[in-house]
């Protein structure tokens, strides 16, 4: 039976998606916005995997581009768009909706689809965790024979407005809305990609969002910053690495991408969105997909890299994997030399 979402629910899922963002997922403030204006619409409904037979459909929804681009807007008509043509696209099979990720933003993808269409967001989003390639949130489709992507995309304002379908190999797809969001000022919304309930038991992340609610309240219900530390660091098993200033913070945005690299300490941090490494004097301490999380510690709130400024106060924590509710492309050793590459570049 489908669980009817509260207000409250929103709220906990956008904290707890931002620290399961690992850096990436969304701003705070924007998720905390979509909050108010999806419960305005009405309540979402999340249903649970086993709820739906395994032949069903489902598509995912997703926000393409970088979090800091100044230029975004997604309308709801174009969130809706993209639904709607995926649906037809499908001869209407389709029966829920899921994310493909955990963030600030991302945990909470396709709750406004679902109010204004009255369908169900399906608790398994492509990956647990935020990650920044639209590959990542595939669920290794790309290596099911002979697959065929499909995506529909909407996203800019005005003369930034694009909307359009690509179908190919899942790479190409890929770049293509990557590429659209670029052109569209930096974010569009994509529905892409149908499979079964049983091909997403497999390889998706079920009860991911579940995760994010109740880590959201574990944080929320910490009176102090040292409470709200502690609640998450004991839900996810997770390590508080460091806390200072932050010191050489660069940011540069590559191809729809927020890169860049900062210290706290005698700790080294870079970014793809996501964090990547964590390093100590220059020996490496973690790499995705690890979680690596930052928290601005006089505000009381999780940072993701494209917010942090020279000389905030933050703490650092690091989560292990094995922690996680992860997608087999967290595992996909292939997708994970594209982030190496990424990595030398910016160390």
């Amino acid at each position: 039976m489908a669980k009817v979402l509260t207000y409250e629910d929103g709220i906990a899922a956008v904290y707890g998606g931002a620290i399961l963002g690992g850096g990436g997922g969304g701003l705070l403030e924007e998720g905390l916005k979509l909050v108010e204006e999806i419960f305005v619409a009405g309540e979402p409904e999340l249903v649970d995997l086993t709820e739906l037979d395994g032949e069903d459909l489902v598509a995912c929804v997703a926000m393409v581009g970088a979090p800091s681009a100044a230029d975004q807007y997604i309308s709801n008509e174009q969130l809706c768009w993209s639904y709607r043509n995926m649906n037809t696209h499908t001869n209407h099979r389709l029966k829920g909706i899921i994310t493909n990720e955990n963030g600030a933003i991302t945990t909470i993808n396709g709750w406004l689809q679902s109010v204004l269409l009255k369908v169900p967001v399906v608790d398994a989003p492509c990956n647990g965790r935020a990650h920044p390639t639209g590959i990542m949130g595939s669920l290794n489709l790309h290596e099911q024979q002979d697959y065929q992507s499909v995506q529909f995309y909407a996203g800019g304002k005005d003369d930034f407005a694009v909307q359009g379908f690509v179908e190919g190999p899942l790479q190409n797809t890929a770049k293509t809305a990557r590429q659209a969001s670029i052109l569209a000022g930096g974010l569009v919304g994509v529905t892409r990609n149908p499979v079964t309930i049983d091909y997403l038991q497999k390889h998706g992340a079920p009860n991911a969002i579940t995760m994010a609610i109740e880590l959201g309240y574990r944080f929320l219900n910490g009176q102090t910053f040292d409470d709200k530390l502690t609640h998450i660091l004991q839900q996810l098993n997770g390590v508080h690495i460091v806390t200072g200033k932050v010191q050489h913070y660069s940011l540069t945005k590559e191809n729809g991408f927020d890169v860049g690299k900062l210290s706290v300490g005698d700790y080294d941090l870079t970014f793809w969105n996501e964090y990547m490494t964590l390093s100590k004097e220059g020996q490496l301490q973690s790499k995705f997909p690890d979680l690596i999380m930052t928290f601005d510690t006089e505000k009381m709130l999780p940072v993701p890299s494209a917010s942090i400024n020279e000389g905030m106060h933050v703490a650092v924590i690091h989560v292990d994997q094995s922690q996680l509710k992860l997608s087999s492309t967290m595992q996909n050793q292939e997708l994970l030399k594209e982030i190496d590459v990424v990595i030398k570049a910016v160390l």
